[in-house]
């Protein structure tokens, strides 16, 4: 499993922070240089207040209240300079700066506060996802396999998608999907998911059966967490027989596999009739059916989440992931998904994802 943060810009980040901490100072000068030279009836002090006021945005509480210190005491200089530290008018002034200064400063503690907290709670998901999603072997029985998982933006919550892959007597069975809700809940659904296609991957004989198997584990069990009891999966569910050139297809309300051909071009496998996903059948009358597509020598299945299909440019258009691929089929797994993500990342607006994506790609050999 590879997890690749968003592509950052350290460089012109220092640059940024570097010009906010110095922005307060260049206004206290300024306003106070203006102030002492203004005539008698011009009073500038009230604008002094800017500085810590801009400063809690992205600063600290020590850093805000040394900013509000500062402005405090440029306000005394000017009082001193115009008239008297006694003045009626630039008293007030000074109480009200050393007021506000206060206030924004208890404010950057919140701030600061809320976002320690949230690091803590992605930091948490992210270890929590990364041991519910194993990682996947490069070679499983004949197949050759690449996984990778792409996280979205740093202020995004973690999200819920899942992939793993079992094997059994006869073939390789798959499973992709994506979990409704972001956060420790949705890591949480996804091991539901991921444990009971695990446990009876092995023990159920046929795909519909396994299906019906992790419908009634998740409808069971399934978290609702802060949607309402709402949650659901959608999820594709895939196998891969070793002594024929198909694959059979469970689709839960998730977007078709594509399958590359070494000759050029994409194929959507659409089911003619998908199932609901996984966590909603008691709501509709369904029968689950498995769907056969052809899966020669040399063919590559790519399997991805929505976050894929979701990437926008800056213009708002999504990301053409069928055009695009259409042209990789001769490609190994790996460099397959290297080449995908590259191009994905190259899309989105900011080098960035808004939602997580996750992508497996598997490779029947061609014979010798």
């Amino acid at each position: 499993m590879d997890l690749r943060p968003p592509l950052t810009r350290p460089h012109r980040s220092r640059q940024a922070s570097h010009a906010q901490q110095v922005a307060p100072f260049v206004l206290i000068a300024v306003v106070t240089v203006v102030d002492v030279l203004a005539p008698p009836e011009v009073h500038l002090g009230p604008f002094l207040a800017a500085a810590p006021a801009m400063t809690a945005s992205f600063a600290g509480p020590r850093m805000t209240a040394f900013v509000g210190l500062v402005a405090v005491l440029a306000q005394v200089v000017v009082s001193t300079a115009r008239t008297s530290l006694t003045d009626l008018n630039h008293t007030f002034q000074i109480i009200a700066l050393i007021m506000i200064s206060v206030f924004v400063t208890f404010f950057a503690h919140l701030r600061e506060v809320h976002e320690k907290e949230m690091v803590q709670l992605r930091t948490v998901a992210e270890t929590a996802q990364q041991v519910v999603l194993r990682p996947l072997r490069d070679r499983i029985g004949p197949l050759g396999v690449a996984s990778v998982y792409l996280a979205a933006a740093a202020e995004a919550q973690i999200g819920g998608d899942l992939y793993a892959a079992a094997r059994t007597d006869t073939g390789t069975r798959l499973i992709i999907g994506d979990v409704r809700g972001k956060g420790l809940a949705a890591v949480g659904d996804a091991a539901l998911v991921l444990g009971a296609f695990r446990a009876s991957a092995h023990q159920e004989t046929e795909l519909t059966g396994l299906v019906d198997y992790l419908e009634a584990a998740v409808s069971a069990d399934l978290d609702g967490g802060d949607q309402g009891g709402e949650s659901f999966v959608t999820a594709a569910v895939l196998e891969i027989p070793d002594d024929e050139p198909v694959l059979r297809l469970v689709s839960c309300g998730h977007p078709p596999p594509l399958v590359l051909r070494g000759s050029g071009g994409a194929v959507s496998l659409d089911v003619a009739r998908p199932a609901p996903p996984l966590g909603l059948a008691g709501l509709v009358t369904s029968t689950v059916t498995a769907q056969t597509f052809p899966f020669g020598p040399g063919d590559v299945l790519l399997l991805y989440t929505d976050g894929v299909l979701e990437a926008r440019d800056r213009a708002g258009t999504f990301y053409p992931l069928t055009e695009r691929v259409a042209a990789w089929g001769g490609m190994p797994p790996q460099a397959l998904l290297d080449h995908l993500c590259g191009d994905l990342l190259a899309h989105a607006a900011g080098n960035t994802l808004d939602d997580d994506a996750a992508m497996v790609a598997v490779r029947r050999p061609a014979p010798r």
